[in-house]
């Protein structure tokens, strides 16, 4: 099987050095070296479309652009690349939802892909007016997931649940093709959601047993509902033409950081209400000390960012080698990023993307 990979759009701003931002944390300033403007997002988009990625993902939150609205721009600057959008489904109605998925589908020539992102901190969903508790809102996602797809079959919907409601809820025109749905978290209440809807469930970039452990229980759960879900990873990436190279460049991340900006961010971090961004910070404990952990997998992204807080980090063949790893305990889709993300591309591009396709795992789309 060939795998999948998907770049990144820095819609809250682009650096040299690592731009913060999510779960309750600050941005940092760096996002202001490159601002997310249009033509510096279509650079990014386009070099991705021409390295050979199959999608780059965007964001969502009130610490960057909108996604809907900035991937409907930049679909007319590229030509192949596909748009995996991030978007909450307690801030719309999933017949209006459907309906601009199926819009997005005809105008983009079926370039897009989602990612629910339910919302994992209560005090930014109440900005947008969404009072739930944590378990509520999983609750409402799968109610969500289940009108949209059952509009996206064609059917009439009539849906009144504990959280929405609908009546003779139709599409005039569905989508061509129907967009994968891609959907991650780690709570027991998130993996039931996986189980039912997602085509791709998603995990940070923990070390490859903790990975194995969580697609081990998503497919079971998701086998008691008569489905095979695929499975990917979000990670950030140094590569280089040497380790040293790569090493190198973590130190040169870790000398621009601010202590005192790093402990701010922590104890913002260790404020969230999301299980994944808990195990996130358990994998460095806020401490620079212990950053590699695992050969090659470097949590120092996670001293000043939330969210996906790890990186692969080596020579060209070491990174090839980590993916592959990855790989064998289930995974097929990577959603990599780096730091700027212009250049970074064209280090894995060129780089590792080669040796994978010399190796059988990877064609050009």
């Amino acid at each position: 099987m060939s795998l999948v990979f998907h770049w990144f759009l820095p819609t809250n701003g682009d650096s040299r050095w690592i731009v913060g931002g999510g779960h309750g944390s600050t941005p940092g300033t760096a996002g202001a070296d490159r601002p997310p403007e249009l033509a510096y997002l279509g650079q990014v988009a386009r070099s991705a479309e021409q390295l050979g990625f199959e999608g780059v993902l965007t964001p969502t939150g009130a610490w960057c652009e909108d996604a809907w609205l900035t991937t409907a721009m930049l679909t007319q600057v590229t030509e192949r690349l596909k748009y995996l959008v991030a978007f909450r489904p307690g801030q719309i109605s999933p017949t209006l939802a459907a309906q601009m998925a199926a819009s997005y589908q005809r105008q983009s020539g079926g370039r897009l892909l989602l990612n629910v992102v339910t919302g994992g901190e209560s005090a930014e969903q109440r900005a947008y007016g969404d009072f739930l508790d944590k378990d509520a809102r999983y609750a409402r996602t799968g109610e969500f997931l289940d009108v949209v797809g059952r509009l996206w079959a064609g059917e009439t919907v009539d849906h009144h649940g504990p959280h929405l409601r609908v009546e003779g809820a139709k599409l005039n025109r569905l989508p061509d093709p129907v967009p994968t749905v891609y959907f991650g978290g780690s709570s027991p209440a998130a993996a039931e959601v996986a189980a039912r809807h997602a085509d791709v469930y998603l995990t940070w970039g923990e070390p490859p047993d903790q990975v194995r452990e969580k697609v081990r229980r998503i497919r079971e759960l998701a086998a008691a509902h008569g489905r095979k879900p695929r499975f990917g990873i979000r990670l950030h990436v140094i590569t280089r033409d040497t380790a040293a190279q790569a090493w190198a460049e973590t130190e040169r991340l870790l000398a621009g950081m601010d202590p005192a900006r790093v402990a701010q961010t922590q104890r913002a971090l260790g404020e969230s209400e999301s299980e994944g961004q808990r195990r996130m910070l358990a994998l460095h404990g806020g401490s620079a000390e212990r950053l590699e952990v695992y050969p090659g997998l470097w949590a120092g992204i996670g001293l000043l960012r939330g969210g996906a807080g790890t990186a692969l980090v080596g020579s060209h063949r070491e990174v090839a080698d980590l993916i592959l790893e990855y790989h064998e305990v289930g995974i097929d889709e990577f959603v990599l990023s780096g730091m700027p993300h212009l250049e970074e591309a064209y280090w894995f591009g060129e780089g590792v993307l080669p040796l994978l396709a010399a190796r059988g795992m990877w064609n050009r789309p």
